[in-house]
């Protein structure tokens, strides 16, 4: 009666968590340290747009952005990757990136890749979208270890041919989600070369691009123009969830190829369920404002300075190069949250949770993550308490 594909998949991970933990009584006040839900305000002028705009909700919204909306996310890809694609046939928004990244393998994965059944790769451990999205096209999800020895990105490039023949479309986070990775100019470098060599998509998963130590993450597009790739090689997808404190507004967008934007608007026209108006009013003013993001970046390395003052030298820590969470080395991550939640009353999420099980093992069970998403006061606590438990 329901399909087969569907029948083994491991319970979704908060799920797991809740199962694992809420049957104890915490050891503590409760610090909640698992959903990268920000918690930074948003800018305080939204209201005002949201107020003027209200009436708004009394319309259909366009269904692929308004124009000034794909116009103001066309403006932001050049101001911060150096790129302009065609707002009216590259750019569509979207109600939040999740949509986008389920969607693009249904819009853009053929039935067959090389006469065989389609192979999508994504690393492991990942955002479980990636996997569903294969598995929705009954596409083979292909996990790729994304450990410390690499640097905790996935190494396409060491996959067999007769493996990469087939593959239709690769995904990649960058920042990545859990461990803070970002990729170099020279990874997506090597990673759209070898799309363009077996000839599949890269779906690149950007949207924690703008919280980070040091030096902006380099995008795929602007790599993909640089080496002149195929204008549908690369298909990339942001929000102003983390940006912009604001994962309430279910606002994003997909770039890429005019031919690859095309089919999922088409996609789109059907299944999809838009972004009422007045949210893009909002959306159309906040991807053109940078200054609320600047103040959102500094309290967010605060929290990098914060982080490795705790646990710098302890358990081969790696602080983050961006996004908002820790990556913490443990014997065993289920256990670990446990003694957390019984000891402390600190929440956190097991690496196992969003990671696969494969014949190599699975690389997210000696990790837990931690959302430094909380006021600072509360995180540098939370922080405090998870150290002296877990590794005291």
């Amino acid at each position: 009666m329901f399909p087969e594909r569907f029948s083994n998949l491991p319970a979704y991970a908060f799920p797991r968590l809740r199962a694992l933990l809420d049957p104890h009584p915490a050891g503590g006040a409760v610090r909640h340290m698992t959903i990268g839900e920000p918690k930074h305000a948003f800018p305080a002028w939204i209201a005002d747009i949201l107020a003027r705009e209200i009436a708004g909700f009394g319309q259909y919204p366009p269904n692929d952005g308004t124009p000034e909306l794909r116009a103001a996310i066309s403006d932001w890809l050049h101001r911060r990757y150096g790129v302009r694609p065609d707002p009216e046939t590259q750019v569509m928004a979207l109600n939040g990136t999740r949509e986008g990244l389920y969607n693009a393998c249904m819009a853009l994965v053929p039935e067959e890749k090389a006469g065989q059944k389609p192979a999508i790769l994504m690393p492991n451990p990942f955002y479980q979208v990636y996997m569903i999205g294969a598995i929705s096209v009954q596409a083979d999800p292909v996990f790729v270890p994304a450990t410390r020895e690499g640097g905790f990105l996935p190494d396409y490039t060491s996959l067999p041919p007769d493996l990469l023949n087939r593959v239709a479309a690769a995904y990649i986070c960058s920042p990545a989600n859990p461990q803070g990775a970002v990729a170099s100019r020279a990874y997506w470098a090597e990673l759209i070369g070898l799309a363009e060599k077996y000839d599949f998509q890269v779906f690149a998963d950007e949207c924690y691009s703008e919280i980070y130590r040091g030096d902006p993450p380099v995008g795929a597009l602007e790599v993909a123009a640089e080496l002149g790739a195929h204008p549908d090689r690369v298909v990339v997808f942001h929000s102003l969830s983390k940006r912009s404190n604001l994962p309430g507004l279910r606002s994003g967008f997909v770039a890429g190829g005019a031919e690859s934007i095309a089919r999922v608007k088409q996609l789109r026209a059907y299944s999809g369920a838009p972004l009422p108006l007045p949210l893009q009013r909002v959306a159309e003013a906040v991807w053109a404002d940078e200054a609320h993001v600047h103040e959102n970046r500094a309290l967010y390395r605060e929290k990098y300075v914060a982080a490795d003052e705790i646990f710098g030298g302890m358990n081969s820590y790696q602080g983050p190069e961006a996004g908002f969470f820790l990556w913490l080395p443990v014997e065993d991550g289920e256990t670990a949250a446990l003694k957390s939640w019984t000891e402390t009353g600190v929440r956190v999420l097991p690496g196992a949770y969003l990671s696969r099980d494969t014949e190599q093992g699975n690389p997210g069970k000696g990790y837990i993550r931690v959302a430094m998403v909380a006021p600072m006061d509360e995180l540098r606590d939370g922080l405090i308490a998870l150290r002296d438990c877990i590794y005291g």
